[in-house]
């Protein structure tokens, strides 16, 4: 099976640089049918940022997707969820993220959560290995990508994946609008 490739990135099969990938990350892809799929690429840390990677790895914008994780109240109950958009594109929280949780706020969790909870870097926090109480919720659009690059759990990589793959995340919930223009 051959991996993604994007731009100037050096892909790997995740088996072979386990050493790039946080303890949920590989555990998630250690019982995932379609792991031979994803690729790791090794990235200097400091280009993490998707708009810094894009252009210092010559990988168009329109490849990239961002995992971002909000949180409401809905009587009393905590609502959690990992939402996956296109990079050239942003959430809709305030209103169908909003709408999808049933809550009457929604924020972004504080990274301080995102981090203990996860178990991943902040500005590496990927749909891959996410804890069980979240829910997965992934724009169409980037279900559509022909290569995603997205977080790896760590700043000091990236993974690569046919965006189909997004779909196929346990918990994964594809949604029509999820990301409105504008990243």
């Amino acid at each position: 099976m051959s991996l993604p490739q994007l731009g100037t990135l050096q892909v790997r099969p995740v088996t072979d640089r386990p050493d790039l990938l946080p303890s949920p990350v590989l555990a998630a892809l250690a019982g995932w049918p379609a792991a031979d799929r994803v690729g790791v690429a090794e990235i200097d840390p400091e280009l993490a940022d998707t708009a810094a990677c894009s252009e210092a790895y010559d990988v168009p914008l329109e490849a990239g997707a961002n995992c971002v994780v909000v949180a409401g109240r809905r009587d009393g109950q905590e609502r959690v969820a990992a939402c996956v958009v296109r990079a050239d594109t942003r959430a809709d929280v305030n209103n169908r993220v909003k709408k999808l949780l049933d809550v009457r706020k929604c924020s972004f969790l504080s990274m301080d959560r995102a981090v203990e909870e996860s178990g991943m870097e902040y500005g590496g926090i990927t749909p891959v290995g996410l804890p069980d109480g979240w829910r997965l919720l992934v724009d169409s659009r980037a279900v559509e990508l022909d290569v995603a690059l997205i977080g790896s759990g760590v700043r000091r990589s990236k993974l690569l994946l046919p965006g189909a793959l997004l779909a196929e995340l346990p918990r994964a919930e594809v949604v029509d609008g999820l990301a409105a223009a504008g990243g």
